[in-house]
């Protein structure tokens, strides 16, 4: 193990620890609101709230940072509410880091919505259909106003497929956007008498020369930290690894390494062991509403019958709210019934599951156990379970027996 300060030009990094037999590292940075440790997950606030959760739940679950929307908060409330409040902190009531995206995946996501140039992104709101442009300069300033701790600089997320000439000047694109919201951040003075900090995000879809030109590109523009955008987006998840084990080692050592959008507890294990530090997706609160929960021991769908006359906790090593009050088969009951008591109940300890889980995986790395415990964790969570493993082992069933059909 080792700890070596490292210091960018504003932002204060620190490696704590590094595993031996992979990319896994802990890690330090602070921000004025408080500071974080990574491995971490990031509750996804959309609106400004984590569904069904107040600030007091989400710190008694050991939230380190959550994450906005600035494409949802710049339409609704709009900016003219949240300055006057303050900024996002005091409108929400959330003293700690917050973390926004860029809007830019929003308008991705709503592509039928708007039209994207050179220069900016004209789209409608999908609330009301009144048209806005959102560039650059726009992000950083809409950004700026929200008082993030940290701002994602404006990118183009390509879908899956892409097209390498269409991958290639996206990229292009996306490098012309993030050197001007490089720009513009500079000229920009906190709102709200705290620091912030950029990251910005490597493109460049499944094409390896593209996202090595992204790196390159982006190192050279000293962003506070750097996030891998454009996977997770519908590519096969051989794929997705296989680019992360690419592009993770590439990325500056002494700066935080995001990987956007994900995602399930297995990959997240899988991305921490490829030298990834922060993570968001809406999966734990998405599926809490559905009626999924997540425990050390695997997935507790609770709509199945078997829960009904199940009355130990949801997760007997857990120690949130939930599990210390409450039976799988009322939460079944909860769940079966609609109340909103149910909803928040599981939110609240899927929540507390995705925080447990990147700090146990931050333990086992700072103890030189990461292995080991990795080990032990995919028993519950395995790999194979998911799509990509499943249909890998297929072909290989199959050109086994190809070769054995023709004597081979």
């Amino acid at each position: 193990m080792n700890e070596n300060q490292q210091t960018s030009g504003r932002l204060k990094f620190r490696v704590l620890a590094s595993d031996k037999d992979s990319l896994a590292r802990a890690c330090r940075f602070e921000t004025d609101h408080g500071t974080i440790e990574t491995p971490i997950f990031m509750p996804v606030g959309t609106h400004g709230v984590v569904k069904t959760l107040t600030p007091k739940e989400l710190k008694e679950s050991s939230a380190q940072i959550i994450l906005g929307n600035t494409y949802h908060l710049y339409l609704r409330p709009g900016l003219e509410v949240i300055e006057s409040a303050g900024g996002l902190h005091r409108f929400s009531a959330w003293d700690r880091p917050i973390l926004t995206d860029s809007g830019g995946f929003q308008v991705f996501s709503l592509s039928h919505l708007g039209k994207i140039t050179d220069d900016d992104i004209t789209f409608r709101s999908h609330i009301d259909g009144s048209q806005h442009v959102l560039s650059p300069e726009i992000s950083m300033k809409i950004q700026n106003s929200l008082g993030s701790d940290i701002i994602m600089a404006f990118d183009e997320c390509t879908p899956f497929p892409c097209g390498y000439e269409d991958a290639a000047k996206s990229l292009e694109r996306t490098h012309n956007w993030e050197k001007r919201s490089r720009d513009y951040f500079e000229k920009l003075k906190p709102r709200y008498g705290h620091r912030q900090f950029l990251f910005g995000i490597v493109q460049g879809s499944v094409y390896r020369d593209l996202r090595a030109k992204s790196v390159e590109y982006l190192s050279e523009l000293d962003f506070d930290g750097y996030a891998i955008g454009g996977l997770a987006v519908g590519e096969p998840k051989e794929e997705m690894f296989d680019m992360l084990s690419f592009v993770s080692p590439m990325l500056p050592p002494d700066r935080p390494h995001y990987l956007m959008g994900v995602g399930k507890p297995e990959d997240i294990i899988q991305a921490v062991e490829r030298g990834i530090d922060m993570f968001d997706c809406v999966l734990p609160t998405r599926n809490a509403r559905n009626g999924t929960l997540y425990t050390r021991k695997g997935r507790v769908i609770l709509k199945q019958s078997r829960y009904r006359m199940d009355f130990s906790p949801p997760d007997e090593t857990c120690d949130c709210y939930t599990c210390r009050n409450f039976s799988r088969a009322y939460l079944r009951h909860l769940f079966m019934n609609g109340e909103m008591t149910g909803l928040r109940l599981n939110t609240l300890h899927n929540i507390h599951f995705f925080l447990e889980l990147t700090a146990r995986a931050r333990a086992a790395i700072k103890e030189g156990t990461f292995s080991a415990w990795k080990r032990e964790f995919f028993k519950y969570y395995p790999i194979e379970d998911d799509h990509w493993q499943v249909n890998t082992l297929r072909r290989e069933e199959r050109r086994r027996k190809h070769l054995k059909n023709n004597g081979h």
